[in-house]
């Protein structure tokens, strides 16, 4: 996304490079041009001779800026006063150089400086008092940006807790996140707002305050999640939304545009990405790629801050048939946990403890369960395992740090990676022992039956865990609330590995990543339904789950899961969808008509 400021990192992060730092990627011109087209389209015609507003908060070289006045130019918008900002000198020069080179009759005022800042100084930090502020500069009547996209890991510490503090954030925020919230204080009432922003916010829960805001303060025009389409150079899935203030125009239901890569040949042809978004269903682009386009509305669960997903009449009839045989869900089962994280695996994790010199086994050591040993209902144990030594128990229901001078191998092999353990500052910020596990969990529950999934993958992966493994912090896994009750986790692995939660997955939160891989993270987990295990196919599933464990590794095991797979489709009252049907893709019929897709737009 676009450059703004370089916060120091945490030393964990030290290698990462100025521009991961500073969040600068910038837009690429067929994107620009895009986004600004639809900000015009979407603008407020004016009936006064008041001058328009224009703002770029984050300017990077300019595309974004220069595009959307070529659109209004053409428009004969002419009165026009243009305001930027830019952290990075050389970016700033570049912009003004390119805005003024085109457009050399505007008014300019590019400021060499943080537009969060700006914000702060001018509009406060939200709360009604900020109303009566007499700093007040007027609001904007156009917006476009492509806003910085800086985690909390690369922004560190300070700077994460300085950004949330003021402007609300909690969680594992973004740095985008406060920029899309200064912005909605910016805005005009009838303005229009056009940004670029990472698609996280709208599916994981550090994202609900952004979304939240943006459905209180803001009308959504239009939305697309641009998916894996690969328009940056960086990592990000991106999104665009269309934003007006809340004199605008109302939409019912605001329009909302999908697009993934997919493996599925396509006969119909586009230029690029962009070009396909007015197209429906599978199209090839140029390069080579194929891509299936979703056209349908944008649906928030009915909350402020519920997950966005994208919604058609196929699919809110199939999540209503889900929702009507739905006994009870993941969450009802057990706490979803993620693993340990040593934030050491160096020193903690190997599959080579025997060949140590002078070896002795640590008396700490415990199976432990990775995404590399993760396969579907059980672990596959063919490779050499890898051991966790895990020094940690639990001691009158609190957990601690073992006392090592019981466990003398165990001390005697961590002493001699003691100087590595303690460059793990944070760990004795925390007055926490030198050799602790940064994220233990809890000790006395590896023991127990559980149930471990894989955090990223392109099919599901959900596996039964019986003999007391640690699972790694690439998994996540639950046991049961009630340890009588661990039947449950066996219907829960038939419902985790079948096609049936891949299309619950994609009709409920929509949330890839690239190669049509999805992340399985507690949010997402916990809201699996579960069929009814008192019922005569409910008993059937747990069975035949049961029977499959045993049978594997053997030549009966993929029919097995296959049955199982049909089970439980029949368990929520659907037909099993036909293999061409699964994966990363969406069936055809859930593609919105063109009278369908009319009645959504703006």
């Amino acid at each position: 996304m676009a450059d703004h400021r370089r916060p120091r990192a945490e030393t964990r992060y030290h290698g990462v490079s100025q521009e991961k730092s500073g969040g600068a990627t910038y837009t690429p011109g067929v994107l620009a041009d895009f986004v600004a087209r639809h900000v015009v389209q979407a603008a407020v015609e004016r009936s006064d001779d008041r001058p328009t507003r224009v703002l770029d908060p984050a300017l990077g070289d300019g595309e974004l800026l220069v595009n959307l006045l070529q659109h209004l130019r053409r428009r004969s918008i002419a009165n026009l006063q243009v305001h930027g900002f830019e952290t990075d000198s050389d970016a700033l020069e570049v912009a003004r150089s390119r805005v003024l080179e085109r457009f050399p009759d505007l008014k300019i005022d590019f400021r060499h400086g943080d537009f969060l800042d700006f914000v702060i100084a001018h509009f406060g930090t939200g709360d009604s008092n900020d109303l009566f502020r007499v700093d007040r500069p007027r609001l904007y009547d156009l917006v476009i940006a492509n806003p910085p996209y800086v985690r909390n890991q690369i922004m560190g510490a300070r700077q994460t807790r300085i950004v949330a503090k003021r402007f609300g954030l909690a969680g594992r925020a973004d740095l985008y996140y406060a920029f899309i919230l200064g912005i909605a204080r910016v805005l005009e009432p009838d303005g229009t707002a056009g940004l670029i922003v990472s698609n996280r916010f709208m599916t994981i829960r550090s994202g609900a305050v952004v979304r939240r805001a943006l459905l209180e303060r803001l009308q959504i025009r239009r939305a697309w999640d641009l998916g894996d389409t690969k328009l940056f150079d960086a990592a990000v899935l991106p999104a665009v939304l269309i934003l007006q203030g809340k004199v605008g125009r109302k939409t019912r239901s605001p329009a909302f545009t999908s697009i993934y890569q997919t493996s599925r040949p396509a006969d119909r042809r586009v230029a690029n990405p962009i070009s396909a978004l007015d197209r429906e269903g599978l199209v090839r682009t140029d390069d080579g790629r194929s891509f299936r386009v979703h056209h349908g509305r944008l649906d928030t669960d009915g909350t402020a801050d519920g997950v966005w997903r994208l919604a058609t009449r196929a699919s809110d009839a199939w999540l209503a048939t889900v929702a009507k045989h739905r006994s009870s869900t993941f969450l009802e089962v057990g706490k979803v946990r993620v693993g340990v994280k040593t934030c050491a695996d160096s020193v903690f994790i190997r599959n080579d403890w025997h060949e140590l010199p002078g070896f002795e086994y640590p008396e700490l050591l415990r199976p432990l369960i990775t995404h590399h040993t993760a396969r579907r209902f059980k672990p596959d144990v063919s490779a050499r395992p890898l051991r966790i030594l895990y020094p940690h128990e639990t001691v009158r229901g609190r957990r601690r740090a073992v006392d090592l001078t019981k466990y003398p191998r165990s001390r005697a092999y961590l002493e001699a990676h003691r100087s590595t353990l303690e460059n793990r500052r944070y760990v004795k910020n925390a007055g926490r022992e030198w050799y602790e596990i940064w994220v233990p969990q809890d000790p006395d529950v590896w023991r127990r039956p559980k149930l471990v999934f894989r955090d990223i993958a392109e099919r599901p992966t959900f596996l039964l865990d019986l003999d007391g493994s640690v699972v790694n912090g690439d998994c996540y896994w639950l046991v049961c609330h009630e340890p009588a009750r661990k039947d449950l986790l066996w219907l829960a692995a038939a419902v985790g590995n079948s096609t049936f939660v891949e299309r619950f997955y994609d009709y409920r939160f929509h949330n890839k990543l690239y190669s049509g891989r999805r992340r399985f993270m507690t949010q997402y987990v916990e809201q699996f339904p579960l069929p009814d295990p008192s019922s005569p196919l409910g008993k059937e599933i747990i069975t035949k789950s049961k029977a499959l464990y045993d049978s594997m590794p053997s030549p009966a095991d993929g029919s097995l899961q296959e049955e199982l797979n049909a089970m439980v489709w029949d368990s929520f009252g659907l037909s099993e969808e036909p293999f061409s049907c699964r994966h990363d893709e969406m069936r055809q019929d859930d593609a919105v008509s063109p009278a369908i897709h009319a009645s959504f737009a703006p």
